[in-house]
């Protein structure tokens, strides 16, 4: 058994934009609760709670040559990542790289929410990105 907790943060889906990405989202009757720029990701996010501490993130590339914007040229809208919440990120991290598990970014970056983020490559995972955020100060 693992000595680290995770629990399902969000699930990330790329869209061209956020105001026409998000109308699905509102119909259901959910509500967005915040927007954001991540200038080390390129991105503007949008989030939508569940309602059970998990949200969906709507993605939109702030620059042709961001992630997402890559992303949605190649692929097109969709899930881009599922994302999850953990304490002691380094200390993963370093087990992770310890266990050759291909990373994306060894070291922690700035991501939405005031977290700190680092995200598995999906030749790790069976074909799906996973991000790994910690909230700075936890």
């Amino acid at each position: 058994m693992s000595k680290f907790k995770f629990e399902l943060d969000h699930i990330g889906i790329a869209v061209s934009e956020l105001d026409g990405g998000g109308e699905f989202y509102k119909a259901l009757g959910l509500n967005e609760n915040s927007r954001e720029e991540v200038t080390s990701e390129k991105v503007k996010t949008s989030f939508f709670p569940l309602g059970n501490r998990v949200n969906i993130e709507l993605l939109e590339g702030t620059n042709p040559e961001s992630p997402i914007a890559k992303y949605l040229d190649k692929r097109g809208p969709g899930i881009h990542h599922i994302c999850l919440r953990v304490q002691h990120l380094d200390e993963l991290v370093a087990q992770l790289k310890e266990k050759n598990v291909q990373l994306i970014n060894e070291v922690p970056k700035d991501g939405a929410h005031h977290c700190r983020v680092v995200f598995i490559h999906p030749k790790a995972t069976g074909g799906v990105l996973i991000e790994l955020s910690e909230k700075k100060g936890s």
